[in-house]
């Protein structure tokens, strides 16, 4: 388990965005494009390089008055670190 002070921001290379021809949040990186569903896209507006997980965890439990999502993000950062899209700062 990651800390849970760490920061997560976008990995270098890639960018986050809406892409209208995709109706979706996309990641854009030299080599491609990741099409996100809404769960990712709405973690990853919140993983700036400000944010804690702690702070990102109850910015989205805020933001979508939902209750019990550390598991959820835990789990998206996880997979998401693995991949290379986001880094701990």
């Amino acid at each position: 388990m990651p800390d849970l002070n760490a920061k997560p921001a976008l990995a270098p290379g890639y960018r986050f965005q809406w892409e209208p021809v995709q109706d979706c949040h996309v990641l854009l990186y030299p080599e491609g494009m990741v099409q996100l569903n809404e769960t990712a896209a709405a973690i990853l507006t919140f993983c700036n390089g400000e944010r804690s997980i702690v702070r990102v965890i109850a910015d989205l439990e805020n933001e979508y008055e939902a209750e019990d999502l550390r598991e959820d993000v835990l789990s998206f950062l996880a997979e998401a670190l693995e991949r290379g899209w986001v880094r701990y700062g």
